[in-house]
């Protein structure tokens, strides 16, 4: 969900008489090097703080990078950037909405989350099939009962598999009313898991925030191992990465509801967002402000 640099355009519309005339392996090889290009992008744009024309551009980066991702769907760097594009995008843009506008509108509030529960699908339908094509059988070997039998992860494909992990846990947190849909948990967890065992620290603290967060979903689940993995996410965040700290708050507030630890949490999550200002601390200082203003609400 990042703006695109012009000199991305400028390559594509560079290499497209080159995808309609050359040969196969040409062709091939034009792909793979756009699908690079798009995917260091995305990581470069990472210090974008404007959210407004990160959603502008979102929409056009997304269905471009889709495009490029179909006919070459094990570019791992590729399929992680549009599994995380399409992930923040429903998360930051359509739930989040959703959310704000459940008090004023119940019936458009599900429509958005309805829209979001799909973009997550579709955010996890890029990251499993490029996992799929790193290692044939690789869901087969998740779904076994017998741990010993669950698939490791290689260290390239731990971002891949975190972005799957959070983007099918998103769908099923929006899928209540669809039973085989939600019976996958334990797997979403599972893999979620696989990349915590291969690289912990992950994504600054955002691989820990997310076990905390599956761990607060989890039928009997742990509270004290939720807020580890959380107080975890917080100390490699380093004091740069304010997403940890409104997860956190929001799961002290389903399980303790402790008013003013969540609110200390919020404004030290604030506090963040305002002195690094990228892109994913915008989101969080958005949700923050919002979580803040219905305190009252929600205890």
């Amino acid at each position: 969900m990042f703006p695109i640099r012009s000199r991305v355009v400028g390559l594509c519309m560079a290499v497209l008489p080159g995808l309609l005339l050359g040969g196969c392996s040409t062709r091939s090889l034009i792909l793979r090097h756009v699908g690079d290009e798009l995917a260091q992008q995305a990581h470069a744009q990472n210090g974008e703080d404007d959210l407004v024309l990160a959603r502008e551009a979102s929409a056009f980066y997304l269905k471009l990078s889709e495009s490029i991702l179909r006919p070459q769907p094990g570019h791992l760097a590729l399929a992680e950037s549009v599994a995380s594009g399409f992930t923040q995008y429903a998360y930051a843009f359509v739930s989040f909405e959703a959310d704000r506008r459940e008090a004023s509108d119940a019936r458009a509030a599900q429509a958005l989350r309805e829209r979001a529960a799909r973009l997550y699908a579709r955010a996890w339908r890029h990251a499993r099939t490029a996992l799929e094509a790193d290692q044939p059988g690789f869901m087969a070997a998740l779904s076994q009962t017998d741990p010993a039998r669950w698939p490791p992860l290689r260290p390239e494909t731990v971002g891949l598999a975190y972005w799957g992990a959070a983007a099918w846990a998103g769908q099923i947190s929006l899928s209540k009313d669809h039973p085989d849909t939600v019976a996958d948990l334990p797997l979403s967890i599972r893999l979620a898991e696989r990349a915590y065992a291969c690289a912990p620290g992950h994504g600054d603290g955002a691989l820990a925030s997310l076990m905390g967060t599956l761990e607060m979903a989890r039928p009997g689940g742990s509270t004290a191992r939720a807020l580890a993995y959380f107080d975890e996410a917080i100390r490699l965040g380093q004091d740069h990465q304010a997403g940890a700290l409104v997860a956190k708050a929001e799961g002290w507030a389903q399980t303790t509801g402790d008013k003013t630890v969540f609110a200390l949490l919020l404004g030290e999550a604030l506090s963040v967002s305002a002195r690094h200002p990228t892109l994913p601390n915008e989101a969080a200082r958005l949700r923050a402000q919002w979580l803040l203003a219905q305190i009252d609400d929600l205890f």
